[in-house]
């Protein structure tokens, strides 16, 4: 049965509209890169207790490869089940589709039956096709399951999409939000102005994906001209793969930003300072001196040293930390303790891994 946005409960659509932190979730695996669903259950509940708003499965801290490897239902299944079961409030839960326009809508589908309320989709696998035959795939998926736009950054596998693009996506009556991840000033700019064109600001939740710009994305007010006056749009939370690691520390960051903007006033400089600490724990969480090589491993690796992963394996056997990373996670460690979560996870550990 295809969902759309108006059918989702009034409480729950407020969670992805008022902005929050949603983790993009990592998959956890034994030694022999089997799924570990004892490890999987206590990373949603660790992420449920740090205050997260909601989950992103199946995208790619996921690991795409879970479509290859048979995994997809089983990882969004167990999601939804162990959220469920450990919440006490609304989560709004995200799926991740991507390929062929067949295979993303049976995998809506799929993300439907499940209890998924949108789905970030992915055109990686449509980098040969026009504008037009971009927008063609993503109305069709939005008539399966509310929308979520994903602006990836090229470096891993994102295409080049244009402000047209944009405005004529948001017109989609089921697009529900936006992540925006290009990590480029540039074409971040003409994601927010094409909504603004299409006069959808108040339908389309911005959501960053810019890791390397997180609390800039998110205190900044964008300013933009339609016909003739300005108009002010705002990233509302975050959709992010950097906050699936030191995630109770990310909520307490999102909850100064929201204060601050409501309170109208200058946003204080020692909140602004951190974009760039935060930033300095990106680049050595997602291996940016590796070209990203490591990037979804060194998610994994803080995990482990906080023992809710018994290690990093990732499905593929060439995926793992490049060469100097864990030096830099070791050092961010040491610069910026007042961002880890470490003493929260400590005290809760054992609780979610029972």
């Amino acid at each position: 049965m295809a969902l759309h946005h108006s059918d989702i409960a009034a409480e729950r659509i407020a969670v992805l509209r008022g902005g929050a932190v949603i983790p993009a979730h990592p998959l956890a695996l034994d030694a022999a890169r089997k799924f570990d669903r004892r490890r999987q259950r206590a990373l949603t509940r660790y992420y449920v207790d740090a205050g997260a708003g909601g989950l992103a499965v199946g995208v790619h801290t996921t690991q795409f490869a879970i479509r290859e490897t048979g995994l997809f239902e089983s990882v969004l299944a167990a999601a939804a089940e162990d959220s469920v079961a450990w919440s006490d409030r609304p989560l709004f839960l995200i799926a991740g589709l991507c390929g062929s326009t067949s295979q993303a809508v049976a995998e809506a589908k799929t993300a439907v039956s499940l209890g998924y309320h949108a789905g970030l989709l992915s055109l990686s696998a449509l980098r040969s096709a026009s504008r037009e035959e971009l927008l063609a795939h993503c109305r069709r998926v939005a008539e399966e399951i509310p929308l979520i736009g994903f602006y990836m950054q090229q470096a891993v596998g994102g295409i080049s999409l244009d402000r047209a693009f944009w405005r004529a996506f948001a017109e989609i009556d089921n697009a529900v939000a936006v992540k925006v991840a290009p990590f480029d000033r540039y074409r971040t700019l003409d994601v927010v102005s094409g909504i603004a064109e299409a006069r959808a600001e108040n339908r389309i939740t911005l959501y960053t994906g810019n890791d390397d710009h997180i609390v800039a994305d998110l205190a900044t007010p964008f300013r933009v001209r339609r016909a003739g006056e300005d108009v002010t749009l705002r990233f509302r939370g975050g959709l992010l793969g950097h906050w699936s690691v030191w995630t109770r520390q990310a909520v307490t960051l999102l909850e100064r930003i929201h204060t601050a903007i409501e309170a109208g006033g200058t946003m204080d400089p020692e909140l602004l300072a951190l974009d760039s600490r935060v930033t300095d724990c990106n680049a050595a969480f997602f291996d940016v001196a590796n070209n990203f090589h490591g990037c979804i491993a060194g998610c994994h690796e803080v995990l482990r040293r906080q023992g809710l992963l018994e290690g990093i394996w990732c499905l593929d056997p060439q995926e793992g930390l490049g060469p100097g990373q864990a030096a830099e996670i070791d050092r961010v460690y040491r610069d910026h303790p007042d961002l880890s979560d470490d003493g929260f996870v400590a005290a809760n550990r054992e609780r979610w891994l029972s």
